[in-house]
């Protein structure tokens, strides 16, 4: 199981790194679940990932002190709100909209009021 972990974790490694590099992929995402993984995988490959660039640029801060740039919430938040629209717009039962429409509220109001926003380090 922890050859899949880790497995899985190179894999959202690498979608992360494809997505700091093009601006339609989001980055923080798949970096959140090679986090994940990595952790779930193996002490060595975590301990590496935490030492990479990409996780101090767009990770490191959350992890810390449960914040976040301004830029990665909209990115975020746009990725996030776009996909649950799409499924929102999709979905035919009236209950399973009202759940999407609740969610999309919910996913605002915490990333607005829960998660602190910090100024860009300037590199």
């Amino acid at each position: 199981m922890k050859i899949l972990y880790i497995v899985l974790g190179f894999l959202f490694f690498g979608l992360g790194a494809i997505g700091a590099l093009l601006p339609v992929l989001p980055t923080t995402p798949f970096l959140l679940l090679a986090s994940f993984f990595f952790a779930k995988g193996s002490d060595r490959f975590n301990h590496w990932f935490m030492n990479t660039s990409l996780y101090k640029n767009h990770l490191e801060s959350f992890y810390k002190d449960r914040s976040m740039t301004r830029k990665t919430k909209i990115s975020l938040l746009t990725f996030a709100t776009t996909m649950m629209l799409l499924s929102l717009l999709l979905m035919p039962n009236l209950y399973g909209k009202m759940f999407m429409v609740s969610m999309i509220v919910f996913l605002h109001y915490y990333f607005h009021f829960r998660i602190r926003t910090i100024q860009e380090t300037q590199s």
